[in-house]
């Protein structure tokens, strides 16, 4: 059962998500550009409902939103919105690093513990409210370790699949425990943190990509080949596609940010109109 926030905005959002949700398949079956009232008809709700409670999660008119819903907006965002990765700006495995925007510090697995498959650790979980809908995060006493979405897949198979990760380690449900830290890391702190603390369980290969995702700035894209150039593996775009699907802590390691050169989605771990809805999220609370 998600674990509802203590926050009634943030709680909104939740369910504001599954508005826009529903609003990306009745979009997608469309062969023309729905209309607001359409939209709100399908919806069954009334125009002015549907466009308030809309445009209180998105921060823009659907109208206007649905814009950036398209399947060519990845297209528009590398052609206006590309972010080349300087590797000099790669955070290193000993570095510290200015992270998402500064209010994230990072602690990295050694190869040894991660050889261990989190074995020892004691790794607390539990489900919260979040813009994208329930978010399973699991953390440890030194920080957020995982995060995903269960909007696509269920809260079951979601649950299992961020165990699997560390199929060694203890988990213990405990929402008190996180609850700070994710408040604060999907922007609804009360200000008692200045930092959402992230402990990355990952091969020395896998945290250099994530580290470089990091770098990308909200609202802005980014390719898997200009990744593998800035971590120095220029032939390694593959593999980089692999770490990128692998990041455990989706949304704060923001690999929805991660498009082919072609303009194309590329994959999303936790489905693909979720990375649709992250970009267009990010987009329109960039551009207003």
């Amino acid at each position: 059962m998600t674990q509802n926030l203590p926050n009634p905005d943030q709680t909104e959002t939740a369910y504001h998500y599954q508005i826009v949700r529903r609003a990306i398949d009745l979009i997608d079956a469309a062969d023309d550009p729905l209309t607001l009232d359409q939209l709100a008809a399908d919806m069954g709700m009334s125009t002015a409902h549907f466009q308030r409670l809309f445009s209180r999660w998105a921060g823009i008119s659907p109208k206007r939103y649905q814009q950036y819903l398209t399947l060519g907006h990845a297209k528009s965002l590398l052609r206006d919105r590309f972010t080349t990765l300087d590797a000099s700006h790669a955070v290193g495995l000993s570095g510290s690093g200015r992270l998402h925007d500064l209010f994230l510090r990072w602690e990295a697995m050694s190869p040894g513990e991660f050889a261990r498959s989190g074995a020892g650790l004691t790794i607390f979980w539990g489900w919260f409210d979040s813009p994208f809908g329930p978010a399973i995060v699991m953390g440890t006493a030194r920080g957020i370790c995982g995060m995903g979405f269960s909007a696509e897949m269920g809260e079951d198979a979601a649950l299992q699949d961020m165990m699997s990760r560390w199929p060694k380690a203890d988990f213990v449900k405990d929402e008190t425990m996180l609850r700070a830290w994710v408040l604060h890391a999907f922007g609804a702190g009360d200000g008692t943190l200045d930092k959402a603390p992230m402990f990355l369980i990952g091969a020395p290969f896998q945290i250099n990509v994530w580290e470089a995702l990091l770098t990308v700035p909200t609202g802005h894209v980014t390719t898997y080949s200009e990744i593998a150039q800035a971590i120095g593996k220029p032939a390694a775009v593959r593999a980089v596609g692999t770490a990128v699907g692998r990041n455990p802590i989706s949304w704060l390691i923001p690999c929805h940010r991660a498009l082919r050169k072609s303009g194309g989605l590329g994959g999303y771990h936790w489905g693909l109109p979720m990375k649709r809805t992250m970009l267009a999220y990010e987009a329109a609370h960039t551009e207003t």
